[in-house]
């Protein structure tokens, strides 16, 4: 996720290019083509792009000749790294309400991606992470090539799997969304087919094809169902059973418990699985918990709800800054957490995350108003 500032190159002749469009949307037949094209950054979203995109699918929305959307990368690395946390850490050490309302922007719009009223398609070939799994997840088709790779990987970073994903983890099967969201691990498209985070599986080569059918308008479900393959068995089937024993325990304490417990041809999995739990920040991995857990209960509105209130309490305390520090400032990958272990992060301390913020929550418009406005 490296940070790149978008100014203006000089060309040989001493003039300067134009900066460089790092969201470009096209309208192209019956469909608008939105890339995503900040690559030396693998895409990693700024505020500006989000705004952009925000922006952009209401007069999608009231357009007649569109069709259906499209969202793909110009980078062969990454779909998209997820958000810019630089841009972020530098205005929460500096600039804290501007912090909160970029946070506020950007659940609003993960929101408005779910309620907008015609076919969205995300093309992904490479990693899809944070930020970039909020602007594709709650599409209506999300197409995976042969370097797919999904990931939650924020609780490294002193953070958690926030844009909605808890929603999206807490109804994964076997446990497996809350291994992910603990871990951080990535998974490739094989798994995420199975399930349920990718539509279909089509080899990156075809994509070209498809963005040509959809401009001339024909229908998603054939044009996708007509060039999928099948991907195989995924690599989580050999642990799926470990993990839904392991990763179903009410706390953080007793999934490493149960984790510690295995033994026999598992124990190198589960050890490298501890060993990825315990380098994470504590009070991420408690908060993370108890967030996937309770989202089963919540409707996405009201987990990107939570997700402010927690959002905002990370930027009112030290580990997010620590994470990104040691992760992509110093990169000594030595995080200094506080609390630094687990057993020290209290259930108070968890609950005052949770807390609500009053008049200053996130009041996201229900579904039939974001309807009647015509997104």
């Amino acid at each position: 996720m490296q940070h790149v500032t978008n100014m203006a190159q000089m060309q040989a002749d001493g003039s300067a290019e134009r900066p460089v469009d790092e969201l470009v949307i096209e309208p192209k037949g019956s469909c608008a083509i939105i890339t995503l094209n900040r690559p030396r950054a693998l895409n990693a979203l700024t505020t500006a792009m989000r705004a952009k995109l925000a922006a952009a699918y209401p007069s999608f929305a009231r357009d007649p000749q569109i069709y259906c959307v499209v969202i793909q990368s110009a980078s062969e690395k990454a779909f998209s790294a997820g958000g810019d946390v630089r841009e972020i850490v530098g205005w929460g050490r500096e600039d804290r309400p501007r912090a909160r309302k970029a946070l506020k922007d950007e659940y609003a719009l993960n929101w408005l991606h779910e309620c907008f009223s015609k076919p969205t398609i995300s093309l992904i070939d490479g990693a899809v992470m944070g930020s970039g799994v909020g602007i594709s997840l709650f599409g209506t088709h999300r197409v995976g090539g042969e370097r797919y790779k999904f990931a939650m990987p924020e609780t490294a970073i002193g953070l958690f799997p926030d844009v909605g994903v808890a929603w999206s983890l807490s109804r994964l099967p076997h446990s497996i969304g809350m291994y992910l969201g603990l871990t951080g691990r990535s998974i490739g498209r094989a798994d995420a087919y199975a399930l349920g985070l990718l539509t279909h599986c089509i080899p990156a080569a075809r994509f070209e094809e498809i963005k040509a059918a959809l401009i001339d308008t024909w229908p998603v479900d054939t044009v996708l169902d007509d060039r999928h393959v099948d991907p195989g068995p995924g690599e989580l089937d050999r642990y799926a059973a470990v993990i839904e024993n392991c990763f179903s325990a009410g706390s953080v304490e007793e999934i490493i418990g149960r984790l510690n417990g295995i033994t026999g041809s598992g124990r190198v999995w589960a050890q490298a699985v501890v060993a990825d739990l315990t380098s994470r920040s504590p009070l991420s991995l408690k908060v993370t918990h108890r967030h996937i857990r309770e989202a089963r209960a919540l409707d996405l509105r009201q987990t990107l709800t939570v997700d402010y209130r927690l959002a905002c309490r990370f930027l009112d305390g030290h580990d997010f800054y620590e994470g990104v520090r040691a992760a992509l400032i110093d990169k000594d990958g030595a995080p200094k957490w506080r609390p630094a272990t687990i057993v020290e992060v209290t259930p108070a301390m968890v609950e005052d995350y949770f807390a609500p913020l009053g008049a200053d929550d996130l009041i996201l418009p229900t579904r039939p108003e974001m309807q009647a406005a015509r997104v």
